[in-house]
């Protein structure tokens, strides 16, 4: 598992054993080279993806404008609202992810002595109530 992962801004205030016991428990998927995983403008799936090996690329408008790297995630905001993807984003290589559910991330929550912060908290509380 990336080291990277542990600093994740999800993971703020969440202590390392509850990281690793979270991402050791969630499924896995792997994209194969230059599969799409979302496509801009299309509806929200409620997942992240913790990237564990390899790269992704990230397009809005068709422009390039980031590439992720082991250890990044991508929509987390997905696990926040149902807005529609803000960008396309696709694998460059055979992409291994780790998947984060909007469960999982309130089990994350409840079941920490730590504080997440308080805006991602409000904003599912939000989400919660609109269901």
């Amino acid at each position: 598992m990336p080291e990277s992962i542990f600093n994740l801004k999800i993971f703020k205030g969440i202590d390392k054993n509850t990281i690793e016991e979270i991402v050791l428990s969630a499924p896995e998927k792997t994209f194969k080279a230059w599969e799409l995983i979302f496509i801009q403008n299309t509806d929200s799936n409620w997942e992240a993806y913790i990237i564990k090996e390899w790269k992704l690329k990230v397009s809005i408008n068709k422009k390039e404008v980031a590439i992720l790297n082991s250890g990044d995630i991508v929509w987390e905001i997905a696990l926040l609202n149902e807005e529609k993807r803000t960008a396309t984003v696709e694998a460059i290589t055979d992409t291994q992810v780790i998947i984060l559910t909007l469960d999982m991330l309130i089990q994350m929550i409840s079941n920490d002595n730590n504080t997440i912060n308080n805006t991602i908290i409000e904003r599912i509380e939000q989400n919660l109530e609109n269901e």
